[in-house]
């Protein structure tokens, strides 16, 4: 990826950098007044992007869509068409065409002209685009994860630490910190209502998703793009991209991150080369302070049993918390549950609460320390199940393995990396 400050520069420099856009700026500062004008800019519009927009527009009265940025013109007209069909949001929306920006580098003009920046991009890409939204002191909302690699877990937490010196608002698309059901189980937890935790587990077992066949013409840079969920520099693996949900909750519940893994995984039904090289399963046994051992399971492989859920159990109870049909409970010496209804959609409130945030009307958030501490606990159980190693923390925090490429262009030559295998391939 060409950047002022690539990758690799910021690993020789250990410092998040960047050139200050200071024109414009809507800091909490200058926030308080509820009819302030927010111009709000969407770096990547696919579906998750498109969603975001959605609930970011209804969370504000006075919030206005300004700019767009897409590495593909046809994502960028689609989303702008929806939200103009939609008739409570059209109003809300204006981006004439000389602010959609199309291409890698499109993030930066998006930057440069709101407010408040929406990152739905490939995560891959998202440790620079966070330090330099950051550094142009523009709020965020990202989504997760926020990196695939270490360096870009050591970028984000630079970013972090600048957006608590600039009094910035950042939220991360970790929805379920803003949802009642998990809010109020997590209230009860770290209460005491199940004792001391002594070990947990954590699953997101599924069928598989979707694919892009490869086309003639396409370069790799956007056969890999369009394909982004099967390339550990772009998803960085199905652990990384999507379970990290669950092993978010259990970092929260259990209010630490682990100290070591072992992981195991493979990749025996999606085999063929256009699901890229990432793996169908894995297997991880995270060992907390404490000696706290958490079980983490994930697959992606039709016709299976599927489970998505979370579960703690302590030396008075046992909580369980489960996706599909909301469950929230509690078993033990002090039983609790409560019912569906009184569930939010938490989706919209990470928004709500974004704004809240902004205008001054809650204390200031800063989501980035604990999805980036979410992130590596995933990311270390994939280099575990990768080289079949014993992975500690400090190894992960510390790896200095760059999964993305440096100076990345739309005709970079990019050769199908390996299918890693545990016991061969090197822990970096």
């Amino acid at each position: 990826m060409s950047n002022d400050t690539s990758r690799r520069d910021f690993l020789k420099t250990s410092a998040a950098t960047g050139g200050v856009l200071a024109a414009g700026v809507l800091t909490n500062a200058h926030a308080q007044e509820n009819n302030d004008i927010v111009r709000v800019g969407l770096v990547g519009c696919g579906g998750r992007g498109s969603g975001a927009v959605e609930q970011c527009l209804r969370a504000d009265p006075n919030c206005r869509l300004v700019a767009v940025s897409d590495t593909f013109m046809d994502r960028a007209k689609s989303c702008l068409l929806n939200l103009k069909a939609n008739a409570a949001l059209a109003a809300k929306v204006d981006v004439p065409t000389e602010r959609i920006f199309i291409g890698l580098q499109g993030y930066r003009q998006v930057i440069a002209n709101c407010d408040l920046v929406l990152l739905a991009t490939p995560p891959g890409f998202r440790p620079v685009h966070i330090r330099d939204v950051i550094a142009a002191r523009k709020h965020l909302f990202t989504e997760k994860p926020v990196a695939v690699d270490s360096p870009g877990i050591r970028m984000v937490l630079a970013a972090h630490a600048e957006a608590d010196r600039q009094n910035l608002t950042v939220v991360a698309g970790t929805q379920r910190r803003y949802q009642t059901g998990y809010l109020e189980t997590m209230q009860r937890i770290h209460d005491g209502v199940i004792g001391t935790i002594t070990s947990g587990r954590c699953y997101w077992n599924q069928a598989d998703l979707w694919h892009r066949a490869r086309t003639l013409g396409m370069t790799d840079v956007e056969w890999m793009i369009r394909n982004w969920l099967y390339f550990t520099w772009l998803s960085g693996d199905h652990i990384v991209e999507q379970h990290v949900h669950n092993l978010d909750v259990i970092n929260w519940a259990i209010q630490a991150h682990p100290l070591r893994c072992v992981g195991m995984g493979g990749r025996q039904v999606r085999t063929a080369k256009n699901f890229g090289h990432i793996f169908d399963h894995f297997a991880v046994d995270y060992e907390y302070p404490n000696n706290v051992h958490v079980m983490s399971m994930c697959r992606q492989i039709r016709g299976c049993a599927g489970n998505i859920s979370e579960s703690v159990t302590g030396t008075r109870g046992v909580c369980d918390t489960a996706a599909g049909p909301r469950l929230y409970r509690i078993t033990g010496e002090r039983p609790w549950s409560m019912p569906r209804n009184r569930d939010n959609e938490p989706y919209q409130a990470e928004h709500v609460a974004l704004f809240d945030s902004i205008r001054g009307r809650r204390r200031r958030l800063n989501d980035l320390r604990a999805v980036a501490e979410s992130t590596l606990t995933a990311i270390m159980g994939r280099m575990s199940a990768y080289t079949g190693q014993e992975v500690t923390w400090d190894q992960a925090l510390q790896s200095q393995q760059v999964l993305v490429p440096d100076n990345l262009t739309w005709d970079t030559r990019i050769a199908m990396p390996a299918v890693a295998v545990p016991g061969t391939t090197e822990l970096t």
